[in-house]
């Protein structure tokens, strides 16, 4: 089993001042917490802000090991479940972000996808995405590998939005906890 790569950098999707708000002790004892997103893995995590800064929505914040300057700590990887309802309505909007800047990387999984199973490609696991057009995009993408999202959309005509599949994708990956395959997320 390979050793879990552990996220540097994580996007701000909730700033809860006063923690949970079911949280049973009294507001003066609780600690802020930041609801976050890691950028490379989309793992969900929870922070702890250092005391004297303030983290806003949307913002970059470095988590990794060394000096971080606005985390404290990692408290904890959380689920879908335990993100708040502004955390999950920021959520797609976040990772439709994610997706245009590291375009690349998603271009190369639509280049690389390889077979799972006899029965079931990699390119099967994208919502709308069967046999046939499996097939087309093989065909195609032998003839000369994709570019970008606007080559796929170009050459593939059944995919007008191939940053909207991932996307797609990325949210049941986060949102449902049997999914089997993990393409773009760590379980």
């Amino acid at each position: 089993m390979k050793a879990e790569k552990k996220e540097v950098n994580a996007i701000v999707l909730d700033v809860l001042m006063k923690g949970h708000a079911d949280d049973p002790r009294p507001s003066f004892k609780r600690e802020p917490l930041v609801q976050a997103m890691g950028l490379e893995q989309f793992k969900l995590l929870e922070l702890v802000p250092k005391p004297t800064v303030r983290i806003e929505l949307y913002e970059k914040v470095y988590i990794g090991d060394a000096e971080r300057e606005k985390v404290e700590r990692v408290k904890r990887r959380i689920g879908y479940d335990d993100l708040t309802q502004t955390a999950k309505g920021e959520l797609p909007f976040i990772i439709e972000k994610i997706i245009k800047e590291r375009e690349q990387d998603f271009v190369l999984f639509f280049n690389k996808a390889i077979s799972i199973t006899p029965k079931l490609h990699m390119l099967h696991l994208l919502p709308g995405i069967g046999k046939k057009l499996m097939w087309e995009i093989l065909e195609e993408r032998n003839k000369k590998p994709f570019a970008n999202f606007a080559d796929i959309s170009a050459r593939i005509k059944a995919i007008p939005h191939p940053e909207k599949m991932i996307l797609a994708r990325i949210l049941e990956e986060l949102q449902d906890k049997d999914v089997k395959y993990h393409v773009f997320t760590t379980k």
